[in-house]
């Protein structure tokens, strides 16, 4: 069933809403973006439909609900510890097709890898129910109809913002239509992106020894200078989940505290650092191989279900060195070719 509402009647459902859960989308920050008098939009608990972004993308991913960039596991004195239970309210995630199903791939990482579940993951995750954004679509950095990751239906509500006709919206889950009970009733079902400005098709890889040479080609090399090993990529991407714990001591007693998850990022010198001080992507270019190849071959070859990656173009965004992820694709593309031809030379 689906329903338009007025500005005045879509604030009244959404207070009804935030009575049994935590709402989170898009919002806007003005004057806190990285460079002068810019915006920034984040995921934030809203109260108001006024303070949802629905035109531009946000800067930062919707995984920062569910993966906070540092979140306490537990408490801990000298003799006892406990766990944190932190607000475990019910939650409704507005977020666009893309964004949808980078949590398909976060909740594979943290749970079913390897028969493992992430118990701090998966009690948000067991929390969470999707509304579906429209999205307009218009960012010359997004390729999700190339990552397949345009659409979805795995959402309890789908939203419309129409500056003329007001806020539409498709109700899925029954358990959801008594907020609805006294609203107009329409004809709405929410529309995929078809077509995106940048397209990006990766290249398989046959075989091991491909990947093997493609591992050792000089086209890393160039990342040794491009890339400051910053982390903006990992840090604004929506399926990375690299982290590092962290025990934070209260004053003098060190004894007393809480450890916390931290986001990290493989992109960063010493992440991969063992005893001995020893690293084993200690080049740029060797953990840019590593997030690219991990995007776009190793998690297909062991989960069997596509790219990690879904298009959403944030880390071309936010790198400061304009390093495109569309462009390396390509470059590993032609890469790839290259080696596959020397490949059938030899074979002759």
């Amino acid at each position: 069933m689906s329903y338009t509402l007025t500005s005045k009647e879509a604030n009244q459902v959404l207070k009804e809403l935030r009575k049994t859960y935590r709402v989170f989308a898009p919002k806007r920050f003005p004057k806190q973006g990285r460079y002068s008098d810019t915006d920034i939009i984040k995921y934030d608990e809203i109260s108001t439909v006024e303070e949802i972004e629905f035109k531009e993308k946000s800067t930062f991913p919707a995984k920062e609900v569910m993966s906070p960039i540092h979140r306490t596991l537990f408490y801990f004195t000298e003799e006892e510890y406990h766990e944190a239970k932190g607000n475990m309210k019910p939650i409704l995630l507005l977020g666009r097709a893309c964004d949808i199903n980078a949590q398909k791939v976060q909740a594979r990482i943290y749970c079913g890898n390897g028969g493992f579940d992430d118990p701090y993951y998966k009690r948000l995750h067991d929390q969470v129910k999707y509304v579906l954004m429209e999205c307009p679509g218009g960012s010359d950095t997004c390729f999700c109809v190339s990552m397949g990751t345009n659409k979805t239906d795995d959402y309890a509500m789908a939203i419309r913002m129409d500056e003329e006709c007001g806020l539409k919206v498709e109700v899925k889950d029954p358990s959801f239509d008594s907020y609805f009970a006294d609203s107009e009733k329409c004809r709405f079902t929410p529309k995929f992106i078809e077509e995106n400005e940048l397209s990006v098709k990766p290249k398989k890889i046959k075989n091991k020894e491909i990947l093997n040479k493609l591992k050792k080609d000089d086209m890393w090399r160039e990342f040794d200078k491009r890339c400051i090993s910053c982390g903006a990529c990992t840090v604004a991407c929506s399926t990375c989940t690299c982290f590092t714990t962290r025990d934070i001591v209260y004053g003098d007693n060190t004894e007393a505290g809480e450890r916390r998850r931290v986001t990290d990022s493989c992109q960063v010198a010493g992440f991969d650092q063992m005893a001995g001080q020893r690293e084993i992507r200690s080049r740029a270019g060797d953990r840019m191989r590593y997030k690219v190849l991990h995007k776009f071959h190793d998690y297909d070859a062991r989960f069997h279900e596509g790219n990690m990656c879904v298009g959403c173009g944030r880390c071309i965004d936010r790198c400061p060195e304009f390093i495109s992820i569309a462009t390396t694709v390509d470059k590993m593309n032609k890469a790839i070719t290259r080696i596959e031809k020397e490949e059938g030379k030899q074979a002759k």
